[in-house]
């Protein structure tokens, strides 16, 4: 209820955000700027109940079957420009990106036809990735950031998970010697069990042992998840966010978003926080100017669309101009910081024109503040847009994903 309140408040109309089964082979993405790529591996060794994204256990021919086609859809899209377009960053996520490492530079080689990246590239780890060997060849295919998915370091907050294996302090100590440019660690808070106490020594651990940017999420019970344990209760979230917050900045650790927290002066570890994007593979995104799309969650249908010569698009939303606001608001919102300049040039209005009011009202709130021309969350802010960002998950991430993991090509969703 609060999240179609607040949509149709911001968007100024009772019509929802309305998916649809259309496509086209044309993505209009050419004339886009701070243009990010992402690429979609859905392969585990095993399948963690917690782990919401789009994934099936490692199979070696249908893992072969995937890469030609993921290597196809990524010529198509980039044959369709008529010269090299500058991109930031290309990020790798899944499942297991590192199960096709000895493709990895093939995949990046192709997309380096088409596109030229000028920030970095970064891929998602499992700790079991973590070796000298597997190390040395993602350097050589050009990763420059790893994400490496901890959860805990804990071993009963991991039992909790579902996650089998030991705690990955051995693999964060190798990595670290690895000198990538970034190493992000994700962890995991709100985990039945697990204590204040446990957490903070969770974030200390992780610096301590190299990371220079550690991304601790929410634990959500996702409806299509097999999970045996619920979430602690929303008030001890709160109490582990606060907590959070507190300690790091005793420490010297910058609050880079709501959930991420960063050694300053390093570079921001960050595959979703982009104004336009295009993502290559099963179940990835696309942000363009006035649309979202997103590639079928089906792996056969992905690889036959592929085939056939076409985009595996799954379903299309087209914006309304306010639509588009209030995406780009919520994911800077994300990021505890909204620049007019960039909200104008991605929405093609200006902010004050568009909220005037509702920035007057939340300045006065206490909830934003403005310095050197843009406007910054406050901590209260920040925890009122953590609430909100599991609501919204459940609202629509959740009923998407739970639609689209049954269905190859949805006849459409409203959300």
């Amino acid at each position: 209820m609060l999240t179609t309140l607040l949509r149709s408040y911001l968007t100024r109309s009772l019509q929802p955000f309305r998916f649809q089964n259309t496509y086209s082979n044309q993505l209009q993405f050419q004339h886009l700027d701070q243009l990010g790529l992402y690429v979609h591996v859905p392969f585990c060794r095993s399948l963690c109940s917690f782990c919401p994204y789009c994934k099936v256990k490692y199979d070696k021919e249908l893992a072969q079957a995937y890469l030609q086609a993921l290597l196809q859809e990524i010529e198509f899209v980039g044959n369709s420009q008529a010269s090299k377009k500058s991109i930031t960053t290309l990020y790798f996520g899944g499942g297991t990106p590192a199960l096709l490492i000895d493709d990895l530079k093939a995949i990046i080689d192709t997309i380096n036809r088409y596109f030229e990246i000028t920030e970095g590239i970064g891929i998602e780890l499992h700790p079991t990735d973590v070796t000298v060997s597997n190390l040395e060849k993602l350097k050589t295919a050009g990763i420059t950031m790893v994400s490496l998915g901890v959860q805990s370091f804990e071993q009963r907050c991991l039992t909790k998970l579902g996650r089998i294996g030991d705690t990955a302090q051995a693999q964060l100590e190798l990595l670290a010697k690895a000198g990538f440019t970034v190493m992000d660690v994700d962890l995991i808070f709100a985990i039945p069990g697990q204590t204040i106490d446990s957490l903070l020594k969770d974030v200390d651990t992780a610096f301590a042992l190299g990371a220079t940017q550690v991304s601790t999420y929410p634990f959500i019970d996702f409806t299509f998840a097999n999970n045996q344990h619920k979430p602690l209760s929303k008030p001890e979230k709160k109490q582990m966010l606060q907590a959070l917050v507190e300690h790091c900045r005793q420490s010297g650790i910058e609050r880079t978003s709501v959930w991420t927290f960063a050694k300053p002066g390093t570079q921001k570890y960050s595959s979703i926080t982009r104004d336009h994007f295009l993502g290559f593979g099963v179940s990835a995104a696309s942000l363009l100017q006035d649309q979202f799309k997103i590639n079928t969650f089906s792996i056969t249908a992905y690889i036959e669309r592929i085939n056939s010569g076409q985009l595996p698009t799954a379903l299309t939303l087209k914006f309304t101009q306010r639509q588009r606001a209030v995406y780009y608001l919520f994911w800077s919102a994300y990021t505890m910081n909204i620049s007019p300049e960039r909200f104008k040039a991605v929405v093609g209005e200006s902010l004050s024109k568009m909220y005037g009011f509702e920035l007057w009202l939340l300045e006065k709130l206490g909830l934003i503040y403005q310095a050197d021309g843009i406007y910054y969350l406050s901590d209260r802010a920040a925890y009122y847009y953590h609430n909100l960002e599991q609501r919204y998950t459940t609202a629509y991430i959740d009923k998407m994903w739970h639609i689209a993991r049954k269905e190859a090509f949805p006849e459409g969703i409203i959300l």
